[in-house]
Parts: structure tokens; sequence; C-alpha cells
């Protein structure tokens, strides 16, 4: 009786590791083109930056965040086009750091 239930036990076991390992490979997502990696790696650095001096605009931050879903849905494309954003609106952001501070009474 033991080595019955052993050996289905193991069965069962090769059967589920199988299983497991058929939907890693099924839920691959294709990489993203060099380009748009470093596009990617470009906008961490200038968001990161911005958030470092207190100048990170909201827009800024919800664009990296586009960027990287659309990083891990493989879309080349998009990451680009949102890391593009992302970067120029955390260099505005830190830009305005510069600006003369306006105060009520100068209006």
């Amino acid at each position: 009786m033991r080595k019955i239930l052993s050996v289905l036990t193991a069965a069962s076991l090769l059967a589920l590791n199988g299983c497991a390992t058929q939907e890693a490979v099924g839920t691959a997502v294709p990489a993203i083109s060099d380009n748009a990696k470093s596009a990617l790696a470009a906008a961490q650095a200038t968001v990161r930056e911005a958030r470092a001096r207190n100048a990170l605009w909201t827009t800024a931050d919800e664009a990296l965040k586009a960027a990287e879903a659309a990083e891990r849905k493989g879309d080349s494309a998009a990451v680009i086009s949102n890391a593009q954003k992302a970067q120029d609106h955390a260099r505005m952001g830190i830009q305005q750091l510069d600006y003369p501070v306006q105060q009520i009474k100068d209006m």
C-alpha cells in the first residue's frame, strides 16, 4: 500500500511541476528594444533626481509608471513615448527650481 501511495505522490508532483513549467513559458513577455531600455533608464534617473530635489511633477511620475507598465507588456513604442514624457516633465520640474519666487504682493 505504501509503495502505491509513494508512486501516486511522485506522479502527482511530476504532473504539477510540468504544469507550472508550461505556464511560465506561456506567459513570457517579449523583450523591449535597446532604444526603449535606454529611454526608460534615462527617464528613471531624471525622475529620481527630480524626486531627490523635491521638484517632481505628478505628470512625470505618472508617465514613468506608464512606461514601466508598457515595459512589462513588451511594448517598446509606448515605453519610449512615456519615458520621453517622464524625462521632459522631470527636467521642467528641476528647471522650475531656478524660477524667481513670487509672492502675492508682487502680483
